[in-house]
């Protein structure tokens, strides 16, 4: 009983929906990945008629005349779809950025640690020797 709740999804509000996720809810259900009623469970939504409103809000079915030709976007339509891209991809860019300074910090502290290890018990860890491509091209420079 406990496995079953652990993977259920909790239920959202209205305000939880960005207009990227209801595009994505959109595009697997056109698609056919899923189906509406699939939709809706997957991902936690209230009730599937959300996703049928959402399917003639952003679709590509014209559900006026029943065709299934793209539908043209209105300008201010792109710029709010550009807008979320730039948005998720400023978002992407400071994860990342986190991501890299905390390897930075894991990699002087790493080296701190071999530091302190060499010192303590005067072992040395760190390999000093060069990789024997390196030496035959210095000598071959002393050479020649």
């Amino acid at each position: 009983m406990n496995e079953l709740t652990e993977n259920k999804y909790v239920k959202r509000t209205q305000k939880d929906y960005s207009y990227a996720f209801k595009l994505s809810v959109v595009s697997e259900v056109e698609s056919g990945e899923l189906g509406i009623k699939a939709a809706a469970r997957k991902y936690g939504i209230q009730s599937h008629s959300t996703v049928t409103n959402w399917l003639r809000k952003f679709g590509n079915f014209d559900w006026v005349n029943k065709s299934t030709l793209r539908m043209p976007k209105s300008k201010d339509q792109k710029l709010y779809e550009l807008e979320q891209k730039v948005r998720l991809l400023e978002k992407q860019k400071k994860e990342l950025e986190q991501q890299v300074e905390n390897a930075d910090k894991k990699a002087i502290f790493f080296d701190m640690m071999i530091d302190i290890a060499e010192e303590e018990f005067k072992l040395p860890i760190r390999k000093k020797s060069l990789p024997q491509q390196l030496i035959d091209s210095r000598l071959n420079k002393k050479k020649g």
